[in-house]
Formats: C-alpha cells, structure tokens, sequence
C-alpha cells in the first residue's frame, strides 16, 4: 500500500483499483473474508493504511465492459448546499444510497458523475444511510477530500441530525456513551448493537441528545405511542454505522419509520398518518473549510414530506 492510498476505505481502494468488477462483488468478498490485510480479515469501511499487505482473491471481470456499465448510470443532480472549487454540500433525499454495491445498482456518487461528465474528480467524504436526508458532502479535490476526512476522523466536525422518536425522552439524558458491535445476520445483512464496555469487538461510540420539541401522538398511534412523542437534536462525535438509531433504540425511544430497529407496530401506524420514510435528517453540519481554514455551518431544512407532517 503506498502512501497515495493512506486513510482511504477499503471498498474506495478497491472500486479504484478493480475498475470493471461490480461494487456487489468487490463487497461480496470483503464480507465473505476473502479480502486480507497483513493475513486479518477487514471491514468495508475500515482504512488501509501505508505498508499494508492487502490478499484480494482471483477475480473474473464481467464480459460486459465497464464503460457500458456506467452508461446505465442515470444522470441526476441533487440540491445543492454550498459548492466551491474544493468541495459541495449537496441535499441528499432518502431511499438514495450514496454509493452503488450491496443490491444497489447506483448510488449519488455514480449519478452525480454522470450528470457531470466534466468533473474531474468527484469523490464521497462520508456516508448517510440510504433511509437518512440531508447534507452529504462531496470533495471536488484530491486534497479537500485528505483535508475533509481527516476533520471526520479526528472528530473535529459536528454533525447534528433531527430525528422524530417513539415517547417522551428525558430531559436528564444528554449524553450516550456505549460500546457498538457490527455483525451480520444470516442472510449477510449487516446489523448493529450495543455491546458492555470492555466487549473486545465493541466500538467506543458516543452521542449528545438534545429535546427540540414534545409532541403528542397523532391521531390513530396514541396505543403504539401513549407518551406521545419528541423531535431530537442529535449531535454524534463519533461516526459509526447505524451509531443515532441503534443508541435511541437502545435508550427505548427508536427512531419513527426505523425498519431496522424500530417499533414496528408503531412504524405501521404511522404510515397511515403519512409518515413513509424514517424520520431522520442530516440538518446540520460544523467544519473547517478545507483550503481557506474558514469556520463553516451549513444547514439543510427538513424535507417537506417531514415537515408537512410535523405541521399536521
């Protein structure tokens, strides 16, 4: 591994490196195991570092060539937040995955490429579940997309979402600080959980909550809701997968729509107030521009889908 390819996800390293092999098998063998790092197993989104010694199985390109591919990609463009030379903010609406892999032909990444074909380089700076809205920021540089990452990672940015839970949460409680554990089902589907602290596979993982608003439960979900419901300011300081629903879950107050670790009774009787999707939205996001050092805050409002039915 050279130093050109240091900090990067292991699945952005290979998407680059195995030009025409489908995203669904490059993630197929690093679930299986079949990827190695320095002879141990690792995760999609763990970061390959200089001096590693990746083991990637043989593998058989598809006949079909990958520009062919790529001109399946549909082009679309996406609201834009902010945007300069470095990077973009974009408005990410729910039910995109960001990137293609995993059963998902395409994702924001593939579609604003092909709505772009003049961007020379387009590359993702963090993730979003396919579920969640909001800001999702794209580097337009090599060195934004260095310079951004390395903000993530060293927790220097604040990323606060808005998320809609089952009951009344308290007061009292701001601060999550438990151990997650990734795991897959037997299906291969990935999942989350809270692990004890000390767990050897658990991720120290940490997220501050603060009450936006109390609600009363909508007509027709008082039984599945008898508490009613709250709108929270969730801020997380660290970024792990599924980190903001697996802790509200947790904590007794899953998120509204969560078809992963949500209330399902109470999820059945919110679509019939009109709340499709889960409500969770990447509202607000705090960093440090990556070439000028300016402190930024960028926003994205709440879908009007979530809003209308707030407001209902």
């Amino acid at each position: 591994m050279d130093e050109d390819s240091a900090g990067q996800r292991l699945d952005n390293f290979l998407f680059r490196e195995l030009k025409g092999v489908p995203k669904t098998h490059i993630y197929r063998i690093i679930r299986s195991g079949e990827v190695r790092r320095n002879k141990g197993r690792i995760g999609a989104d763990d970061r390959v570092e200089a001096g590693d010694v990746l083991r990637i199985p043989p593998i058989r390109l598809s006949e079909r060539p990958a520009e062919k591919a790529a001109m399946a990609v549909p082009a679309r463009t996406f609201p834009i937040v902010f945007e300069d030379e470095a990077f973009l903010a974009l408005d990410k609406p729910a039910g995109v995955a960001v990137h293609g892999g995993s059963g998902v032909s395409s994702g924001v990444i593939e579609q604003l490429r092909r709505a772009r074909p003049q961007a020379r380089f387009l590359e993702l700076v963090h993730r979003l579940d396919r579920e969640t809205s909001g800001l999702l920021l794209i580097a337009k540089k090599k060195s934004a997309l260095k310079a951004l990452q390395d903000q993530f990672r060293e927790r220097e940015t604040g990323k606060t979402y808005l998320a809609l839970v089952k009951g009344r949460w308290p007061e009292r409680l701001k601060v999550l600080d438990q151990p997650l554990h990734k795991y897959l089902l037997a299906d291969g589907e990935r999942r989350v959980r809270v692990v004890e602290a000390g767990h050897p596979d658990g991720m120290r993982s940490v997220t501050l909550v603060k009450v936006q608003r109390q609600l009363p439960a909508p007509p027709g979900v008082g039984a599945g809701s008898p508490e009613g419901m709250s709108l929270l300011e969730v801020t997380i300081k660290t970024g792990r997968t599924h980190q903001i629903r697996v802790h509200l879950a947790h904590a007794g107050h899953p998120i509204a729509g969560d078809d992963k670790y949500g209330d399902f009774d109470l999820n059945r009787q919110l679509v019939r107030t009109g709340l499709r999707r889960m409500f969770l939205h990447a509202w607000r996001l705090r960093l440090t521009h990556p070439v000028s050092g300016e402190a930024m805050e960028l926003h994205s409002e709440l879908p009007l889908e979530l809003q209308a039915w707030l407001d209902s």
